[in-house]
């Protein structure tokens, strides 16, 4: 029987597939320091303070878990860089100057992470919002 059908219309929850996010371009916009939403507002107020919603959107971003995620990413991303490096440096020069050596990789890394870190942590939350994790499941 037809009047036995009953549809929820409460639900704000998407049912199509089209209204899915695209992850990939919500995490360039958050590599890129913008809201994963609209792109053009800045996703953070500091060097890696969130702000609570988009300026130019009102995304609210406050959401967001990226709690160590970027630190471990960061750490992973800039040992697998610098590992070679060090390790060709060592092969290929003749006895280098220990102290010289840790000064030159030294500031690699702190300034390789200084870099990522922002921009993983954006990436990360452009993901959160996509995939719709947290609290980004109704806006």
């Amino acid at each position: 029987m037809a009047s036995d059908i009953f549809i929820d219309t409460t639900s704000t929850e998407p049912t199509a597939p089209a209204a899915d996010r695209l992850a990939k371009p919500a995490m360039l916009r958050g590599w890129k320091r913008r809201c994963p939403n609209c792109g053009n507002g800045p996703l953070f107020k500091g060097y890696l303070t969130v702000r609570d919603e988009c300026a130019t959107c009102g995304q609210e971003l406050h959401h967001h878990r990226a709690d160590d995620g970027p630190a471990y990413l960061t750490i992973l991303v800039v040992g697998h860089i610098m590992a070679p490096f060090l390790h060709m440096t060592f092969t290929h020069f003749d006895e280098p100057d220990p102290l010289i050596v840790a000064s030159v990789f030294s500031v690699g890394c702190v300034a390789s992470c200084l870099f990522l870190l922002p921009r993983l942590k954006g990436g990360l939350i452009g993901l959160q919002w996509a995939k719709r994790m947290h609290g980004f499941k109704t806006h």
